[in-house]
């Protein structure tokens, strides 16, 4: 098993600068990572930098927050696309969540599937604002919708995967989408751990550091 390609390497720090994303798409090559995960802003330079290569493009979109309007999200994925990305991965909005609105969540991430046809859309639950039946029901929302992964955070909430949230998720979603783990992934062993359980892709800024078998500290 080539770890490397379940990692979508990661860089959406607010601080981040072209430089460091050229280094990313560079370690992306190097290291024969699935994916690059980039703000939309960088997209352009992500492609330029990756479009020969096999190594994917994700954007993010309503990030980090979920709190965008469903107009400005799709209009986010659309350009992001447009740009050059393979993949969206797009934060769910949380409060109408929380709030029962389910015909308002399951609408918002169908019309980002529907903008970005057959590219890969990934939903962000944030999990650590959530109950497990929450997290079900956000499982339950997305599939319904059509999108093709669920992902457990976006790496700014008060914490990231977790093994209960994860098994929650995969028990929901069985083989109708694929999970990815992002939050808090910073060694070999957790990546493991995710990949053993049925993960399909994670996310992480650590990516280097997993496959030299280094423990990065703190989230």
């Amino acid at each position: 098993m080539n770890i490397a390609q379940y990692i979508d390497h990661t860089l959406l720090k607010a601080t981040a600068s072209a430089e460091e994303i050229q280094t990313l798409c560079q370690e992306a090559i190097d290291h024969q990572f699935y994916a690059v995960c980039v703000n939309g802003s960088y997209v352009k330079l992500a492609k330029s930098i990756l479009g020969k290569t096999s190594v994917k493009i994700a954007a993010v979109v309503g990030f980090p927050l979920g709190q965008s309007t469903t107009a400005s999200k799709v209009f986010e994925a659309k350009e992001a696309i447009a740009n050059g990305a393979d993949e969206i991965d797009m934060v769910l909005n949380i409060a109408d969540l929380k709030a029962g609105k389910t015909d308002a969540v399951r609408t918002e991430i169908a019309s980002i599937k529907d903008a970005i046809g057959k590219n890969v859309l990934k939903v962000i639950f944030e999990n650590c604002y959530l109950t497990n039946a929450e997290i079900k029901l956000a499982c339950d929302l997305s599939l319904q919708a059509g999108a093709d992964f669920v992902k457990t955070s976006t790496g700014f909430g008060t914490h990231g995967a977790t093994v209960e949230h994860v098994k929650i998720m995969l028990d929901a979603v069985k083989d109708k989408a694929q999970v990815k783990a992002a939050g808090g992934v910073r060694n070999f062993e957790d990546a493991q751990k995710y990949i053993d359980m049925g993960v399909t892709r994670l996310g992480t800024s650590s990516g280097v550091q997993i496959l030299q078998g280094k423990t990065i500290t703190g989230y």
